[in-house]
């Protein structure tokens, strides 16, 4: 979701009664005494709110096609951008059987706030059976007035300028199977940017789109090839194993873009137990956006926060560092709190750089580190809940949620 969401996100009554009826669909309701202490989810909980006394036994998710929801409605605050309203949507579920079986799903995420702006996204992972094909999906709409903050890493959060843009976005990539975990195909990449407006009230560096060139509108479309090695079974909160994803877009004028440019991201990441046969996760994630040629429109330029979930970089909010190219790295310690898996903790710090402009060096790293909560949304899909809480340079810090773990 937008990384600029501060604050609380949950009615938690509200969340209860409105997920409840989906859960007792998508789950076996039994009572149970097989296991010592049976996994519990935030669903558990609203139901013993309720009164409902029976237990949701906990079964293996591979083993039954039922799909299995998760229905958040919250309510966010960012002092920059008042109160928000969102209605977060995860459907995950299997189409194939057994251990090897990857998880799909689907998430669905409506946003507005009041001081008017709107977004929904839909972002799909499909997997089909023996995960030969893998059909990936990001489609989504903003209508988003917000801050920029000019090129480089030369740059302060004092010296924005605003922007106001809408923006409909279009990818869809089909990827084969190669080898068991390895796969590849190709996609198709569309960004459409229309009604792009300026304040000009911004101040050095915040004005650096004067220089670069910003269009009222803008396109880039094009085809992409996409590279996939991912061991990881369930992408909602991954278990040991190694994830790498590259993916080459080359956007070109007779497919509708306004220029020639091509860029290549490559997505690397490592799950370990620790300490062993623990449930516990050290992660690792590098995130590497690179523009290989030509002038990508300023919007479309790598900047933090717009990797596909909106993750990258906590500590800063969204769209704080841009340029033609962004190194990033990211380690997180994952850790239960309570036996039952309803709450856990995570620890993070991260890593940052972008390129100048127009020098394109890369002089300056922005650190940023911090701690989060972790609340089981959805105990067959192994789904949680982020909150967390990050602190970087100059003065930037704040909330970030997320449905599902980070990376």
């Amino acid at each position: 979701m937008p990384r600029f969401l501060k604050g609380f996100k949950y009615f938690l009554l509200l969340l209860f009664l409105f997920a409840i009826p989906w859960q007792l669909k998508a789950a076996i309701i039994v009572p149970s005494d097989s296991l010592k202490v049976q996994p519990k989810d935030i669903f558990d909980v609203g139901m013993k709110i309720i009164g409902i006394k029976k237990e949701r036994q906990h079964i293996d998710p591979s083993s039954t096609h039922r799909p299995f929801f998760a229905i958040l409605p919250g309510i966010g605050y960012a002092p920059q951008l008042g109160f928000s309203f969102d209605l977060t949507t995860n459907l995950s579920f299997y189409i194939d059987s057994g251990h090897q079986a990857n998880i799909s799903t689907i998430t669905v995420e409506p946003i507005y706030t009041f001081n008017h702006q709107f977004f929904v996204s839909m972002i799909s992972n499909i997997w089909t059976k023996g995960n030969k094909l893998n059909l990936q999906g990001d489609w989504r709409f903003y209508s988003y007035p917000s801050q920029i903050y000019g090129l480089g890493g030369h740059t302060t959060l004092k010296n924005s300028a605003g922007v106001d843009y809408s923006h409909a976005r279009f990818y869809q990539y089909m990827l084969f199977q190669l080898a068991p975990d390895l796969l590849f195909g190709p996609g198709y990449s569309l960004d459409h940017y229309w009604n792009i407006k300026t304040d000009n009230k911004g101040a050095g560096n915040a004005l650096d789109y004067q220089s670069y060139g910003i269009t009222p509108t803008s396109v880039s479309s094009g085809l992409s090839l996409n590279f996939l090695y991912d061991t990881r079974r369930n992408a909602n909160n991954p278990r040991p194993g190694q994830f790498l994803n590259i993916v080459y877009r080359p956007n070109v004028t007779w497919m509708g873009s306004n220029t020639n440019w091509q860029s290549l991201i490559i997505d690397a990441r490592k799950y370990f137990s620790f300490p062993a046969n623990s449930d516990n996760i050290l992660a690792f994630w590098s995130y590497d956006w690179l523009t290989v040629s030509g002038k990508p429109p300023y919007l479309d330029l790598p900047s933090t926060g717009w990797d596909t979930y909106a993750n990258m970089g906590r500590g800063y909010i969204q769209g704080r560092f841009r340029g033609s190219n962004l190194l990033y790295f990211e380690s997180e310690y994952r850790f239960r709190l309570s036996k039952n898996g309803l709450f856990g903790g995570v620890v993070f710090a991260n890593i940052q750089t972008v390129s100048n402009y127009p020098s394109n060096a890369f002089d300056t790293y922005f650190p940023a580190f911090g701690a989060g909560l972790r609340i089981k949304a959805n105990k067959f899909s192994n789904l949680n809940i982020s909150l967390d809480y990050g602190i970087g340079v100059g003065g930037a810090n704040g909330f970030f949620f997320n449905i599902g773990e980070v990376f």
